[in-house]
């Protein structure tokens, strides 16, 4: 999975974020076979790693306002 891309359209955090909270509901029912665990696990960390990325990229951008009123990149 890209970190810029999921299932084909742009990456949205809030969407990813509630993908991994569905992705924890399903790790905590019971009925889930060893192989479905490793899988939505996996899925879920490939998850991670692209909502972390996102975030990253975020945090370079923020700006900062000068005393002048300029921005400035943080």
């Amino acid at each position: 999975m890209e970190a810029e891309k999921q299932e084909g359209k742009a990456f949205n955090l809030e969407e990813a974020f509630e993908n991994l909270e569905e992705a924890v509901a399903a790790l905590e029912r019971e009925d889930l076979s060893l192989e479905e665990s490793f899988g939505i696990y996996k899925k879920g960390m490939e998850l991670l790693k692209a909502c972390n990325q996102a975030i990253d990229r975020v945090e370079k951008k923020v700006l900062v306002l000068s005393e002048d009123g300029e921005a400035d990149e943080f």
